[in-house]
Formats: structure tokens, sequence, C-alpha cells
């Protein structure tokens, strides 16, 4: 659905994307995922016409590059920074997306009912945005992305700092779009949202690729060991181990054990073991 080939993009002597090259498939919920400054946001302006890369190619479906308003059109986008007007109701912040996508008032009517009623917003569409709470306006925002019914959609952060209620409904709309036949690129600071819902994730760190895969095959390859815990009488002991059981098994029969905990490497483990436990900020 989405190629990038050898994307660079660079701020003079600074690259922010330093020749990445990925093949995005159609119909799937593909997790974009980096520190702070890794070069996901960039790379999100750059799939969607907002910048122009310093060099590479980006091809939506065979249609060329999104410098093509035509090619635009095809996208749908929940930027980060909440992309909606306060002083206008939710109908009507709907209705100026609409128009901007040069839909028709009775498409626009049309749709704009069904996506209030997917984000859970109905009873709220004549009331001004101002007054609504951050998760309400992260699900309007999802909404206003998907007014023009686009193929792929670009969701930047789409749950940051919403209630938990807010996020299962996101979540849920996201889940939903997949199944008919959406392709959405989902960019994330929560890696337990990642690993249940991307079919297949990427990992950047300072504009490079450094792995993709489903989420299942980059633990194989990237978690590291497991981490058996055991208190005893004598203390506590902590094993790594790439055969948790067996290990549990050996100390159960060994050693007088009071409790213990296996921790299993998870898509948190990945993404530090790629990118390292540093601070960044």
């Amino acid at each position: 659905m989405l190629r990038l080939t050898d994307l660079r993009k660079s701020y003079g002597s600074e690259p922010a994307v330093d020749g990445l090259t990925l093949d995005i498939p159609r119909g799937s919920i593909f997790g974009f995922l980096g520190p702070n400054g890794a070069g996901k946001t960039t790379t999100i302006n750059l799939c969607v016409g907002l910048l122009r890369p310093t060099s590479g190619t980006i091809d939506l479906d065979g249609l060329g590059s999104p410098d093509e308003p035509a090619v635009r059109m095809q996208i749908g986008v929940a930027p980060q920074a909440i992309a909606l007007y306060d002083t206008l109701t939710a109908l009507e912040n709907l209705n100026v997306f609409g128009k901007l996508y040069g839909l028709s008032p009775a498409i626009i009517s049309e749709r704009s009912a069904e996506l209030l009623d997917s984000v859970a917003l109905s009873d709220r569409a004549r009331d001004r945005v101002g007054t609504f709470s951050g998760g309400m306006k992260r699900r309007l925002n999802l909404a206003a992305a998907l007014i023009h019914d686009p193929p792929l959609v670009m969701l930047d952060e789409p749950t940051a700092g919403v209630d938990p209620q807010s996020r299962n409904a996101i979540l849920e709309t996201v889940r939903s779009l997949r199944d008919r036949g959406k392709t959405i690129v989902y960019t994330t600071h929560y890696m337990e949202e990642a690993q249940r819902l991307c079919d297949q994730v990427a990992i950047i760190d300072r504009g490079r690729l450094l792995a993709k895969d489903t989420v299942d095959n980059l633990i194989v390859s990237h978690g590291g060991k497991s981490v058996v815990t055991v208190q005893s009488s004598t203390g506590e002991t902590r094993i790594q181990t790439s055969e948790p059981v067996r290990e549990l098994v050996r100390r159960l029969k060994t050693d007088d054990v009071l409790n213990v905990r296996v921790d299993r490497p998870d898509l948190e483990s990945v993404f530090l073991n790629l990118t390292g436990r540093s601070l960044r900020d």
C-alpha cells in the first residue's frame, strides 16, 4: 500500500530520516515505533506530503508521490497535535474537513453521522469542541481523518493522554478500519498497545530502520531471555534463561520455594534492546 525507498530528510547536516526503506502491506495495522527524536513524525509528514524528502521516493498504491493532490486525497491523517476548531461544534468541524476534501453536503451529512456514532460522540454532535475532554477531542480528531473514507490512515500518537475508556474506543475503531480493508500506519509510545494491535511493527532510531517484523518474530529475535524470579527461605534469586519452564521445574525440585514469577520478553524488551535504555528528552 505504501512504499518508502531510501527515504532521506536532512535539516542542514543533521539527518532526521536516513535511508529508510519500508513496504507497508495493504489492509494491515502497521506500527511505527521509536524513541523521541527518532524520526517518526518527520516520516509521517513526508508520507502525507507536508514535507518533501531530501532524496528517495514515496509511492502510495502505485499512484505516485503524496506531493500530488490526487494522491493526498487517498490519505487520512490524525496528527499528534489535535487539529480541531474549538469554537465550532463537532458537526461543524467535520463539515469543514469534508468541504476541504470536496465532498457534497449530502455525503458529509451521512459520513458525519456514521463517524460520530463510531467514536461515541453522537450525543455531543452540536456541542462546541472547546467543551470536550481530551479523550473526546482525540476521538473527534480520528473522525475528522476518516471523513473522506481514505484507504490509508496515518495515526500519530492517537491515544496520547486519554482516559482508558477513550483509548479502548479508539483501538476498537482502528481494528474495525482494518477489518474493512483499510491500511493504518500507527505511531505510539505505548508498547503494550502496539503489541495488542499491530500486525507488523517497524522500530526506527536516528532515522534508520532497526527491525521490522511481526511482534512475535521481533520478540523471538530481539527480546532476550525470560527472567525467572524464585523466592525461597534463603532469599530471592533471579535467573535469565531461554527455557523458563525447565528452570522453574528444576528449582521446584531442589529449592524450598515460597513464590515464583516468570517475566517473559515482550515488545518493550525488544524496543529497549534495540534502541538502548538511556533517557531521550
